[in-house]
């Protein structure tokens, strides 16, 4: 099936199977308005520096936590502010996650491109709410899904009457704990023509590995990414933090930002000698 093409016309940003690869990076969630400064403005130089389009992401909310007494997040109000500065004063597009129906159309006044999380893909009265939008959608494969049934997902975007599909692998449970990534799922979803993104520090998580917190194996991000990078994907999603280990959410698989260039410029390597150099004859929507 002929690439389909995503564009964010306000930023120049052209996300497709066929172009070359977009970074999608930021904060697991949002701490405080200088921490996300602080990522998007090393982010944005970085992939600058690597011949790569950026689109800042990073969370409101976390409504999907190990235990009741994690951190969260600043919550819709404040987060979505923070976003707006962050959009505004690095010019780059922005990507948050929702769920529920109720968050979706406050969400979108900001944001440039709406995710929703793994858990929730198969919601139909979110996953038509985003796309009623019309604003790009990104959903992250559930972690309890084949890669075909994401195909249902698609359609019930289309049937809204949205062709701004993001299709992200996040690896699959394999057993307690733990998540395994089946490159196959990155061809397979491709067949939709849709973008597809690889998520490479969730794909590392070791879900509740820690009792109350998310484990992960981070030494695994770069390898996976070069694997994912050569089968000719429309872009990367990492997560990532000043330090880790101090990180209110996810820092066991988060990226430090010091690490992000060097990363960064491997996995560009393999992207350019996998394109057609340019982009292929894709269909834009």
């Amino acid at each position: 099936m002929k690439a389909k093409e995503i564009r964010l016309k306000n930023y120049g940003v052209i996300i497709s199977n066929e172009r070359p690869l977009v970074l999608i990076a930021g904060l697991c969630v949002l701490e405080d308005r200088k921490s996300a400064f602080y990522a998007a403005e090393l982010l944005k130089e970085y992939a600058a520096s690597s011949g790569l389009s950026l689109v800042f992401k990073a969370s409101y909310d976390k409504a999907n936590r190990s235990s009741i007494k994690a951190y969260r997040g600043p919550g819709i109000k404040e987060g979505l502010k923070i976003l707006g500065e962050v959009k505004k004063r690095y010019s780059i597009p922005v990507l948050t996650d929702v769920h529920s129906v109720a968050e979706v159309w406050e969400a979108a006044k900001v944001a440039d491109i709406i995710q929703i999380p793994a858990f929730l893909c198969r919601q139909t009265d979110l996953v038509c709410a985003c796309a009623k939008t019309g604003l790009p959608v990104n959903v992250k494969k559930g972690q309890f899904l084949s890669p075909r049934d994401m195909f249902n997902v698609v359609d019930k975007i289309e049937s809204c009457g949205n062709r701004n599909i993001l299709l992200t692998e996040r690896g699959s449970s394999f057993g307690y704990n733990n998540l395994v990534v089946d490159m196959r799922s990155i061809e397979i979803m491709k067949e939709t023509g849709y973008p597809v993104i690889f998520d490479a520090t969730h794909s590392v998580q070791l879900p509740g590995a820690r009792g109350g917190s998310t484990g992960g194996e981070r030494q695994f991000i770069q390898p996976l990414s070069k694997a994912a990078a050569a089968l000719g994907i429309a872009g990367i999603f990492i997560e990532t933090h000043r330090d880790p280990s101090k990180a209110l959410s996810d820092g066991a698989n988060s990226l430090a930002l010091k690490e992000v260039l060097k990363y960064l410029k491997a996995i560009k390597k393999i992207d350019n000698a996998v394109k057609p150099a340019g982009g292929g004859d894709n269909e834009v929507l």
